[in-house]
């Protein structure tokens, strides 16, 4: 079953700065992944993995 960024960090019981914080991104540029506007680099995909507890394959960016 495949998942919004948004979803997945909300399962993972974290806000917005909360998760942004723990992927090493400004709350923005989380914003800009959960709303569609920009998409992380390969950079970050597995950070989002380790944060999210969610393989990359399950989130719709």
């Amino acid at each position: 079953m495949k998942v919004t960024l948004k979803a997945a960090r909300v399962n993972s019981g974290l806000s917005q700065k909360e998760a942004a914080k723990r992927l090493g991104v400004a709350e923005s540029t989380l914003y800009k992944w959960e709303s569609g506007r920009n998409k992380p680099n390969t950079k970050y995909l597995g950070r989002i993995k380790k944060v999210f507890k969610i393989p990359i394959d399950y989130i719709i960016f």
